[in-house]
């Protein structure tokens, strides 16, 4: 069963969601533990922390989210209670469809926003380096990715919403007279600073540096025509700019009371795109300094137009209904491929006869081989497509009574299913080899119902 939990700033204190992202490792650790989840796959963003995950067993998942909550509470240094009431937890079908509705920018804080398709694929890849992933997340996120394309694709949503970036620069126009003339410096060399730079340079912004706290700000600076600035010349930078962004991946904060003290004749603006956040609140307080943390810019957050939203939320329904159908008709596997192996079985030994019989040593009479192959490949196609069908009905275990009480099959439970349910190659053992019975010389419908597998 797949089990996903949720903070997002709808329904959790930004400092709740900073303090998960700030031991987002550690979490992540502790969730991919065997006796926790199969699998797991951390999402954390500038507005939400979400884990999605597997649970091992059924008795696992009936009590396994609230254990979860419970266990990256302890890790956050949250109390449990504070953690429960914050969590929405979903299951199966509501876990696809909000991770499809996520990706696709529908429950950001500005509805429409891109960037959060590459920070989905991002925890995804992630969580596959790690080896963290079962098939069943793996399934879960490559539909949440060609969700979001479609949702792309076939709507104006991407082009109605604004990201982050650019809202927080929107937000800061009042305090830039004339964009061509600002100094601004760029703390942070990762996804936000490259949208950010673009956003900067569509509003006429020409005297941007960087600054890179890990190092890259020569390498960055050059790739994007940019000055870079070193840790030596960080402190006058600051000074002379009239506007900060720091959109860092830093687990503390960057820039405190003491970095910013400095007097200056004009004020400076901050915005502080970072989770967990790049600049102490504390700066907020000194003369001449205003800032804009992400909290700041979520309350400022537009709500996407009615028409591209509402066609979104139906592609992203649509996805779910078919992801769950499909999920349930895996269900039906153990019985689809009891009676395949039966009949193939029965196969195997025809055209183990018709050998012996061809009175050629090493020879299998091809066609007479073909013609029992076609033969059960349109016998299969028929009863095996229904087992499908039953199963995306959610009546798997009607489909495995049937083969029971027809062939006498006992299906085998699904922890038993290989990875890989259909090979290229079946065939019958002759003197000790493997004769190859290839798909091909299937029907075609029982060789698309072997590969659907």
């Amino acid at each position: 069963m797949l089990i996903s939990i949720s903070f997002d700033l709808h329904s959790s204190p930004f400092d709740l969601i900073e303090q998960l992202s700030r031991r987002a490792p550690e979490i992540t650790g502790a969730l991919e533990r065997p006796e926790v989840s199969d699998g797991v796959v951390v999402l954390s963003t500038c507005n939400r922390f979400e884990v999605y995950l597997e649970a091992p067993s059924p008795e696992a998942a009936s009590h396994g989210a609230p254990g979860a909550v419970d266990l990256v509470a302890d890790i956050a240094g949250i109390p449990r209670g504070v953690a429960a009431a914050a969590a929405e937890i979903r299951h199966d079908r509501r876990a696809a469809e909000h991770l499809f509705a996520v990706a696709s920018g529908l429950e950001s804080a500005v509805v429409g926003e891109g960037e959060i398709a590459g920070q989905v694929r991002r925890a995804h890849d992630a969580a596959r380096d790690r080896g963290s992933l079962t098939h069943e997340l793996e399934r879960l996120f490559q539909s949440a990715t060609r969700t979001s394309r479609e949702v792309g694709h076939r709507t104006g949503l991407r082009n109605a919403g604004r990201s982050l970036v650019r809202l927080s620069l929107r937000l800061a126009e009042s305090r830039i007279p004339d964009w061509s003339r600002a100094r601004v410096l760029l703390i942070g060399t990762g996804a936000y600073a490259g949208a950010t730079v673009s956003a900067l340079r569509g509003r006429g912004a020409r005297l941007i540096s960087v600054h890179s706290p890990s190092g890259r700000a020569e390498a960055y600076a050059e790739s994007h025509a940019l000055e870079p600035v070193g840790q030596r010349g960080l402190r006058a930078a600051l000074t002379g700019s009239d506007l900060v962004v720091a959109c860092s991946r830093a687990e503390e904060p960057l820039l405190t009371a003491p970095d910013l003290a400095a007097e200056t004749r004009h004020r400076r603006l901050l915005i502080d795109l970072g989770m967990p956040r790049n600049i102490d609140p504390a700066v907020d307080e000194l003369p001449g300094i205003d800032l804009l943390d992400l909290e700041t810019v979520a309350r400022h957050a537009g709500v996407a137009e009615l028409g591209p939203e509402a066609e979104a939320l139906e592609i992203v329904r649509r996805a779910a209904e078919e992801f769950a159908a499909d999920q349930a008709e895996r269900e039906a596997v153990p019985a689809l491929l009891s009676l395949r192996d039966h009949v193939l079985g029965i196969l195997e030994e025809e055209i183990c006869r018709a050998h012996r019989g061809s009175g050629r040593e090493g020879e299998v009479n091809e066609e007479v081989a073909a013609a029992m192959r076609r033969l059960t490949g349109k016998l299969l196609h028929t009863p095996m497509t229904r087992i499908r069908t039953l199963g995306r009905e959610g009546r798997a275990s009607e489909a495995g009574a049937a083969i029971e009480a027809l062939f006498g099959l006992d299906p085998a439970p699904r922890s038993e299913i290989p990875a890989v349910a259909a090979s290229p190659e079946l065939g019958p053992v002759v003197d000790g080899e493997r004769v190859p019975l290839v798909l091909d010389d299937l029907d075609r419908g029982f060789k698309d119902t072997l590969e659907h597998l």
